[in-house]
């Protein structure tokens, strides 16, 4: 880094400390407008804050490190803008009418408080055990390769990093609820697309341009049956990314994560109205076409550096970092650190508020519902103070049991999908579905994704031969979580078939053909022609890039 770099930087940052003070200084003393802006957010914050929050280390490291070993496998889940457009059009109307905070009081209206309580445990557990500790490890790490600096004051540079990042993130959103969120969100995605995007382009340029990258990735096999890593859609036979696979496990998985998850649907919540919401929705589906642009495909091109000797690369995993070390010119990396800073940032607030959120609203305001609405947000600052320390807890265990734990703790979100998006499905689709039902749906997913979790952690000292290890642990990861999702839906529908529905007008317009005609006119009032046209847009951008990739 040179003084114009940290120049740069600086400037960053003394902007977005800028917007954390004005949003600091307005008001916020109901839990709506702590928690969800008010309700008044509009597109473009919700969708700048989508493709922020979402952006975290999983593509800084992850997705830039799967483009330099396995090419384009790990694509069609960043090609999941159809999934949010999902969440504008077809979720936005039954959460805007439900009026709720959080997606477990959402369950709770469709089903039962066991649903809520159940989600509420499961969603808080895993965002701190998975989303903040793996976001503050991988973070310390980045930082320590894109610096260069081993240690500081005779410290390890990576705890400096890692636990300045935690703080000086939970700072804000402490004091500055949902809006600081928002509102950083907008001045840090164009700050991440503008320096990825200088990676992108000078990696290129470097390495001899586009066609240059895909005739040495084109040579590269990545299995035993004919694929390179330029092939999106792999062999059945793929032991990790067989289209069999592939196809609908990403796409319960992105089900579950973008329109359902409270990480990302209390950005949509915020909306001023159902127009503003949806339209969020479609600005982030735009915004998500292009990780694979800006991460994935710098990561390939980081191979195709090395292959030729144009630049070291120790392992896949340091692809992004080492371009951002070696390749930008002066300026240019103050720009993308600063980028990178946003990105992990924007994660980790949205992990604090929506931690907060169900904390305050699932538990606390359940048990104390006559509690005054500066109690909530006192509460809530609590609770997000304590993910906080939390997370800076966790990060020596992190640090202790490395990317072991990484890669298991990765695979905790695709075995915790099934259940919770087999209830949300079902909730939603027909009036049938009984909270007897729902609940169980959950506890299924759940029992039976841990049980391969913990099968996979022994695996060593198994024997391959037993029936326990045939069923939980042989099968590819994408044809059990598919099996998985199908099982929940069949155990779902027949315990449907034996227990009570709940009453059809505690539930009105919370499930497709229940809605009023004034509930009616008021989503058709909410899009236009032109919300419609862009929708389209991005599905022929996503088709695409799947006959070019094919």
């Amino acid at each position: 880094m040179t003084i114009v770099d940290w120049i740069v930087l600086g400037i960053f940052c003394m902007v977005l400390v800028g917007v954390i003070v004005w949003v600091i200084r307005q008001k916020k003393d109901t839990s709506t407008d702590y928690f969800l802006a008010g309700r008044d957010a509009t597109w473009i914050a919700i969708g700048a804050s989508i493709f922020a929050s979402n952006i975290g280390s999983e593509h800084l490291v992850g997705l830039a490190g799967a483009g330099a070993s396995s090419g384009m496998a790990m694509a069609h889940w960043e090609m999941h803008g159809w999934m949010i457009l999902l969440l504008g059009w077809l979720f936005v109307p039954f959460y805007e009418r439900s009026g709720v905070f959080t997606m477990p009081e959402f369950l709770e209206r469709r089903y039962n408080k066991q649903s809520r309580s159940f989600l509420s445990i499961i969603s808080l557990v895993s965002y701190v055990l998975t989303k903040v500790a793996v976001t503050v490890y991988a973070g310390g790490i980045v930082f320590k390769q894109v610096f260069g600096i081993e240690s500081m004051f005779g410290i390890d540079f990576f705890w400096i990093s890692a636990i300045g990042l935690v703080i000086l993130t939970g700072i804000y959103t402490v004091l500055g609820g949902m809006k600081a969120v928002l509102w950083t969100s907008v001045i840090q995605t164009p700050v991440l697309l503008v320096g990825s995007l200088a990676v992108l382009v000078i990696g290129l340029i470097k390495l001899g341009g586009w066609s240059e990258m895909m005739e040495i990735c084109r040579a590269v096999p990545v299995n035993d049956y004919g694929d390179s890593m330029t092939n999106l859609i792999r062999s059945p036979k793929d032991p990790d990314f067989p289209w069999t696979g592939v196809l609908l496990g990403s796409a319960i998985i992105g089900f579950w994560y973008w329109c359902t998850d409270q990480y990302i649907v209390q950005r949509v919540l915020s909306g001023r109205d159902q127009k503003q919401s949806r339209r969020g929705a479609i600005f982030g589906a735009y915004l998500k076409l292009t990780p694979v642009f800006i991460f994935l495909i710098p990561g390939m091109i980081a191979y195709a550096l090395n292959e030729k000797g144009l630049m070291p690369l120790e392992h896949s995993d340091a692809a992004f970092p080492t371009m951002v070390r070696e390749l930008l010119p002066i300026g240019f990396k103050g720009i993308v650190v600063g980028g990178i800073l946003a990105a992990l940032m924007s994660s980790l607030a949205s992990l604090f508020n929506s931690s907060a959120t169900l904390f305050t609203v699932d538990f606390y305001k359940k048990y104390r519902p006559n509690a005054p609405e500066k109690e909530l947000v006192r509460v809530g600052r609590i609770a997000t103070a304590t993910v906080v320390v939390l997370g800076v807890l966790w990060i020596p265990v992190m640090k202790g049991l490395g990317k072991v734990l990484y890669e298991y703790l990765q695979d905790v979100q695709s075995l915790l999908a099934p259940g919770i998006a087999a209830a949300f499905l079902l909730g939603i689709l027909s009036k049938k579905t009984t909270p007897a039902a729902g609940i169980t749906g959950l506890l299924v997913g759940f029992v039976l994704g841990m049980t391969r979790l913990i099968m996979n952690v022994f695996e060593s000292g198994m024997n391959p031969d037993t029936l326990i290890y045939k069923v939980f642990v042989a099968p590819n990861w994408l044809h059990y979580e598919i099996i998985l999702f199908g099982l929940i839906i069949l155990v779902m529908l027949v315990v449907s078939f034996f227990t009570e529905r709940k009453n059809e007008a505690s539930i009105e317009g919370l499930y497709l053909g229940s809605a009023t005609g004034v509930q009616k006119a008021i989503t058709r009032a909410s899009w236009n022609k032109w919300d419609v046209i862009h929708s389209f847009i991005i599905l022929g951008v996503i088709v695409a890039f799947y006959i070019y990739f094919w």
